[in-house]
């Protein structure tokens, strides 16, 4: 079945924490629970505000992909920190992560956001590809700016010039 991709609306947010909550916790191992992320239980006011976006791939009526834009800080120091990247093991390789990307940063542009960084884990290498392949290269985490907001578990972080 064919994926379409459109804003977050309120009433999603179930679906959100259960695409997400497993990939996490099973797939990737990471000790994170609900609790532990608010931002899902507040997607408009942390991601819809600002210059900031979030986006969900759906199936028919199901979210099977995420992606989330936090505008922070002010030029020349901030920008947008990309968040919550997740796809439904079944949309891996089905162009959804690609076309999730491509509508955060046709967003961003239009928002005249400078750049995004992101920060993500060592083991994650597939993300690692897909971020690079996009033209995002990787940062050591003292070259990010002073206002991004950082994940206590991430430890690789990338970052892209949109000018």
């Amino acid at each position: 079945m064919a994926f379409r991709i459109q804003p977050f609306q309120p009433g999603l947010e179930g679906q959100v924490l259960d695409l997400i909550l497993p990939i996490q916790q099973i797939e990737f191992g990471v000790p994170i629970t609900a609790a532990d992320q608010p931002d899902l239980g507040r997607i408009p006011e942390v991601y819809q505000s600002g210059r900031g976006g979030f986006w969900v791939g759906m199936e028919g009526e199901r979210v099977v992909g995420t992606l989330g834009l936090i505008d922070f800080g002010q030029a020349p120091g901030g920008g947008g920190a990309l968040r919550k990247m997740f796809l439904h093991r079944d949309q891996r390789g089905s162009g959804l992560a690609q076309a999730l990307l491509d509508t955060l940063l046709v967003h961003a542009r239009a928002q005249g956001l400078p750049g995004l960084w992101l920060g993500t884990l060592p083991h994650m290498a597939a993300a690692h590809r897909f971020y690079e392949r996009n033209g995002f290269r990787r940062i050591a985490p003292e070259a990010l700016p002073p206002d991004f907001p950082r994940m206590p578990v991430d430890t690789v972080f990338y970052a892209r010039e949109l000018a």
